[in-house]
């Protein structure tokens, strides 16, 4: 049976440390729902109500179109080791982008990767455990380096290119927070 909580707990801040994979979902108004996996020791905890999270530059740019349009986001974290269960953050997101005050604080939580994109910040309005007895257990034998790669391999200039050819609209015509000023 599912527990709901103010805030983050000790026992779901303890469970979030040892993962190694989270998945994002957000949805806008109208159109499509996304859910995306994230990884890469990629997601910090900033307090009981806030967490924040280094958004790599991918395919599409979903996530900050629909928290530039509605704000609303969920975070999941699954135990895929040890005692089975499962942990929902719900919340309010926005975007700090690099030509933003704070992005230089909240970029240095994070490790550098060529590609970072924008910082999501959460405010936790209401957290979730749920048993977890249906997700399988899975062995951690370490994070891809092919996002990174590609990103070194492009450079800034490139990376700036693809975000403007690529993650300008989401799928649904929606803009996302600018990338550049």
């Amino acid at each position: 049976m599912a527990t709901f909580y103010d805030a983050i707990t000790d026992k779901q801040r303890d469970l979030i440390g040892r993962q190694h994979l989270f998945f994002v979902a957000t949805a806008p108004d109208q159109g499509r729902v996304n859910l995306s996996p994230k990884g890469m020791d990629s997601f910090r905890i900033l307090g009981p109500n806030q967490v924040a999270y280094l958004d790599l530059t991918g395919s599409g740019n979903e996530t900050s179109a629909h928290l530039r349009q509605n704000g609303r986001i969920t975070v999941m974290f699954c135990a895929f080791q040890g005692t089975p269960r499962i942990v929902r953050l719900f919340g309010r997101g926005r975007v700090v982008t690099q030509t933003d005050a704070a992005w230089a604080e909240l970029s240095a939580l994070f490790p550098k990767h060529p590609g970072s994109r924008q910082i999501m910040i959460i405010d936790v309005e209401q957290t979730q455990d749920s048993c977890g007895t249906g997700v399988p257990l899975y062995d951690y034998k370490g994070d891809r380096d092919a996002l990174v790669n590609e990103w070194a391999k492009r450079g800034p200039d490139g990376v700036r290119t693809y975000w403007q050819e690529r993650n300008h609209t989401s799928i649904d015509g929606l803009k996302p927070y600018p990338l550049d000023d």
